[in-house]
């Protein structure tokens, strides 16, 4: 029993024992089973990560690769050059020899000097030059270099190199700048990498290496800190006053040198960098057999005889149509300025930026100028027998006109009555905010309150001021109807809704504008037909909408532009310039929309149409003496608030076009008849309006055409006896008469 007893204990330390080590193991296996879970977990979601990763690359790179668009480097010879075109009304798409486009006015930077020149006249010590110092397997690799473009893409991320290595080959560096893609940080450094190595290998399949190396030659940047020079051959002209061609192997080195940093690197601001880096360029074109080592020594020990300045006298650039061509015109003007906004847009860069890159050159912006108006308005604006007629020979009269067609195409444009001498001068039409008159009340009142069918043609309208208050708070009689004799000349007669159009009569969109509020024929005017030059004062006020007495006035073209819904079924298109943009490569950077908001109704438009024409045919209305002979036209007059504006608006068949006159300061024209400045529209327009190929506007189905009675102003029943024509909405013709 005592030995039992003794060894009892023992026995039951080693159970404890292998139960505690059993526990262990048990722990270890349970941690370690945890740990490979863990472990198999992670590396599950890397690589599920990863894949998906992979996968959002691939799809990334793949949309810039269908996106990306082929750089062409067939217009790279033209790139400093900026051509407005205008539409040649003569093409015969069946002539070979006839072009659709006629070149308008070319622009070029006379900062940035550039010269093309063929690869046939650089010397192939020059072409070595700078392929062996840029990119020495040039004519073995594909475009890209992939170890060089890998390291870039590290860099962006993890800076090891100072600044930023680009990685690229002569093929890249003449796609950035053919295409002007400038380089960026981050994201958009990758974005621009990716664009930059499906262009190259774009290029790269569709060039040969010698038209590659020729453009390159012709874009790459050899400038000053002082003067803005690309390519070879202006640079050649610059640093050694002579041509390309006639260079020597250690001046072809001195430029190839310059490429890092042209600024830095150029002979005769920095000879001493200069001539390491030539050493450089020239021991690689030894290294690779381009030449012997006594053509080496003597380049390198060469004497370099700098000249620092231009002499383009006998440039081949200067051709027929880059010559001086003068100031531009008022046209020109307007179509730069909507240029730069245009590729602002695009780019998003300032207007600044814009204008600098536009004049830096290579774009096609394709205008919508007639030419041959353009140049007759001129000659007509300039022509004082045009005003001379009716006591407006004063040469410091100022006036303005523009014309454009029913999509808002701006045909031509003048400012003043003086020869124009200077480029981008200011501008009467498209500037100036002078008063209206009346030639608000057929947008301010009449075509919103007939689309409301608030009046229709013959709607009876007694000629009688309403009653608002002054600045005061006063209740006033208002408006007058303003005479050349002054004076209220309220008559309290009823007249029809086109015969107070036509005498011009206050009082009727007076109780019009009542009726729809200023604040709602406000916002027609603003966000219907584009008028941008409204103030805030203006919301609440009668005077502005009733009859132009705006806080600020009205631009020219904007009034003319608002006119175009009475000719073309009530749509309002953008007025532009400009048709379309493309780039350097033919890429289409803008082109203009057919998009338009339908202002009015087509049937409200031709009625105020043929109310307006009855200010032109009618005997008592204002506008008689714009009258043609075989040309319909339609129009309003307008005459500000003691004679300071006069202003005509016309809509014929094919355009919309407007002419003012006005002193700059604002002083009173001198005139008593006032009817005839409608004839100084006519002098000036007149001719080119009978030419169109359209005489008469059309009636749309939804106007129709019928006799009225001229008592009751009802439509006119079988057995009436006063009768006249009037035209009505076929969707709110009125009753018919009694008699």
């Amino acid at each position: 029993m005592e030995d039992r007893n003794r060894v009892a204990p023992k026995a039951r330390r080693r159970k404890r024992k292998k139960k505690k080590l059993n526990t262990a193991l048990g722990i270890v296996s349970r941690v370690l089973k945890t740990l490979g879970t863990v472990v198999l977990s992670v590396l599950l979601i890397v690589i599920i990560t990863t894949c998906i990763f992979a996968t959002v690359l691939t799809i990334y790179v793949l949309n810039f690769a269908d996106t990306t668009s082929t750089v062409s480097l067939d217009r790279v010879a033209e790139s400093n050059i900026s051509r407005f075109m205008y539409e040649n009304p003569n093409y015969d798409e069946k002539d070979p020899s006839s072009q659709p486009y006629k070149l308008y006015y070319a622009i070029r930077n006379n900062s940035k000097h550039v010269l093309w020149v063929d690869i046939e006249n650089i010397p192939q010590y020059t072409q070595d030059c700078f392929v062996y110092s840029e990119d020495e397997r040039f004519y073995e690799h594909d475009g890209v270099d992939f170890k060089r473009t890998i390291g870039a893409f590290v860099n962006i991320f993890l800076p090891i190199y100072p600044g930023r290595q680009g990685g690229s080959t002569i093929t890249q560096q003449t796609i950035k700048n053919v295409t002007g893609d400038a380089d960026a940080i981050g994201i958009k450094g990758i974005e621009r990498k990716i664009r930059e190595i499906f262009r190259t290998i774009n290029v790269e399949r569709t060039n040969r290496k010698e038209d590659i190396l020729q453009c390159y030659l012709n874009v790459v940047p050899l400038n000053t800190s002082k003067y803005d020079i690309v390519g070879v051959q202006a640079a050649s002209n610059f640093y050694f006053g002579k041509d390309v061609k006639d260079l020597t192997l250690g001046e072809s080195a001195a430029l190839a040198a310059m490429t890092t940093a042209p600024a830095a690197y150029n002979p005769i601001e920095d000879p001493d960098k200069n001539f390491i880096r030539r050493k450089i360029c020239l021991n690689k074109l030894l290294e690779n057999g381009a030449i012997d080592e006594d053509e080496y020594n003597q380049a390198l020990n060469e004497k370099l005889k700098l000249v620092g300045n231009f002499d383009y006298s006998s440039a081949s650039v200067y051709d027929d149509e880059t010559k001086d061509q003068g100031p531009t015109d008022y046209f020109m003007d307007e179509a730069l300025t909507e240029a730069e906004n245009r590729i602002a847009e695009y780019y998003g860069i300032s207007t600044d930026e814009a204008s600098q890159k536009l004049f830096e050159g290579g774009f096609n912006v394709y205008t919508t100028v007639d030419y041959d108006m353009q140049k007759t308005i001129e000659q007509n604006m300039l022509n004082p027998a045009n005003f001379v007629a009716y006591q407006l020979q004063d040469d410091s009269l100022l006036s303005a006109f523009v014309a454009m067609d029913y999509t808002g195409n701006v045909k031509a444009v003048y400012s003043g009555r003086q020869k124009k001498t200077q480029m981008r001068t200011f501008n009467i039409a498209t500037q100036g905010m002078r008063s209206p008159g009346s030639s608000i009340k057929p947008i301010g009142s009449y075509a919103p309150a007939i689309e409301q069918d608030i009046v229709n043609w013959s709607t009876k309208i007694k000629d009688e001021p309403i009653t608002i208050k002054d600045q005061d708070g006063k209740d006033i009689k208002w408006p007058d109807n303003y005479t050349d004799y002054g004076g209220h000349n309220w008559s309290y007669k009823e007249m029809f809704t086109w015969d107070m159009l036509a005498r011009s009569k206050n009082t009727a969109p007076a109780q019009l504008v009542q009726k729809l509020t200023p604040e709602f024929c406000y916002s027609f005017l603003k966000e219907k037909l584009d008028i941008t030059t409204l103030h805030e004062r203006d919301l609440h006020s009668y005077s502005g909408v009733t009859v132009g007495g705006f806080t600020n006035g009205v631009h020219l073209q904007e009034l003319v532009g608002a006119y175009m819904i009475f000719g073309n079924g009530g749509r309002k298109y953008e007025v532009s310039y400009i048709s379309s943009i493309e780039d350097a490569q033919g890429k289409v950077i803008y082109e203009k929309s057919d998009g338009y908001k339908q202002a009015i109704s087509d049937s409200t438009a031709y009625v105020m149409n043929r109310i307006m024409e009855k200010v032109i045919t009618a005997p008592h209305a204002t506008g008689t003496a714009a009258k043609l002979q075989t040309t319909e036209v339609v129009g309003k007059t307008g005459t500000s608030s003691n004679w300071q504006d006069l202003t005509f608006v016309a809509c014929t068949p094919d355009y919309i076009s407007g002419v003012w006159m006005g002193y700059d300061d604002h002083k009173k024209i001198p005139t008593a008849n006032y009817q005839n400045y409608a004839r100084v529209w006519k002098n000036i327009f007149g001719q080119i309006a009978e030419n169109e190929p359209d005489k008469k506007f059309t009636m749309p189905s939804t106007v129709e055409k019928v006799n009225y009675c001229t008592q009751t102003g009802l439509l006119a029943s079988k057995t009436c006896p006063h009768k006249a024509v009037g035209y009505y909405k076929k969707s709110s013709l009125p009753k018919k008469c009694n008699h």
